[in-house]
């Protein structure tokens, strides 16, 4: 029998570990579900923000703040581009899906091999220490940045919900996801919602890669591993809903937190594509839990 201070040990951890992919995973899952698009790219907008807040930090000295302002202006500044100079030309084409996927994943190596480059392939981290105070709570280790982690992420969804819910351009990307063209009808710009869409996507990987660059070494490939944590993530919890999308990276992570009791920390990613090629081929609209009906809730 596990000692219960092991198990709430590994619980947070793996909750911790599991913000910044549930960032890219809810960035990554929004665009799907506003442009319809599997948007690869991103793996270069990861690989941006990491090298830009990088150079910042380590070649020019700047402060943190200053440093990750800078990530959001060149990051937000890609994906807009690619968005108004390369995803609107597809579509005013009328190009069909492969396109747009071969698209964005030549984009995102293109990206990364100019990154690659200019500054080689050794790893790099954000700080020249990634260790990170600890303190004790309940006879369970907690760092600064597991509370960082979780806090951008807790933070992170409230925020967006808050947009989906209570804006009008956040109304407006549901409109434009359930359907552009009929939207377009009622006044609403589709373009608008898709560089809306851009924007908020970049702030989340601004802060999944903020969280991974302090926290470990990354080398100019690394976004292209993590995307697919992002499509896992996104094909579990159902094409179009983005915070089950959210919720199945915390259940991923919680997974491979656990798997250490009985599995050998290198078959970890083993364990990460099976999960892949089963949601793939056997979930293909994502994990549905089933609904229950209570019979006082429905007045029965």
């Amino acid at each position: 029998m596990y000692d219960p201070i092991i198990l709430a040990q590994i619980f947070w951890t793996g909750l911790a570990s599991a913000s910044p992919h549930v960032l890219m995973t809810v960035g990554f899952a929004l665009t799907l579900k506003v442009t319809g698009l599997w948007n690869f790219a991103q793996a270069g907008f990861m690989a941006v923000a990491f090298y830009t807040m990088y150079m910042a930090l380590n070649w020019l000295g700047l402060p943190i703040a200053v440093a990750v302002l800078l990530a959001i202006g060149t990051t937000v500044a890609a994906s807009l581009a690619t968005e108004a100079y390369g995803l609107q030309v597809l579509r005013e084409r009328q190009s069909g899906n492969l396109t747009f996927f071969i698209f964005t994943l030549i984009l995102s190596e293109f990206l990364i091999y100019v990154i690659t480059l200019i500054f080689g392939t050794e790893p790099q981290t954000l700080f020249k220490s990634i260790l990170s105070p600890v303190q004790i709570i309940g006879g369970v280790a907690v760092s600064d940045w597991d509370m960082l982690g979780v806090g951008l992420m807790i933070g992170g969804m409230f925020a967006l919900w808050l947009f989906m819910t209570f804006t009008r351009d956040g109304q407006f990307l549901t409109a434009v996801a359930d359907n552009a063209k009929l939207a377009e009808l009622y006044g609403i710009s589709a373009r608008r919602s898709y560089r809306v869409t851009a924007v908020i996507a970049s702030l989340f990987i601004v802060a999944s890669m903020y969280l991974i660059g302090s926290h470990g070494g990354i080398v100019p490939n690394t976004p292209l591993e993590l995307v697919l944590s992002a499509v896992l993530g996104t094909l579990l919890g159902g094409i179009g809903r983005v915070f089950a999308a959210g919720a199945a990276s915390i259940f991923l992570a919680l997974i491979q937190s656990f798997s250490i009791l009985f599995l050998a920390s290198r078959w970890q990613n083993l364990l990460l594509y099976g999960f892949l090629f089963v949601a793939i081929l056997l979930f293909p609209r994502g994990v549905r839990l089933p609904k229950f009906r209570f019979a006082l809730l429905a007045g029965r």
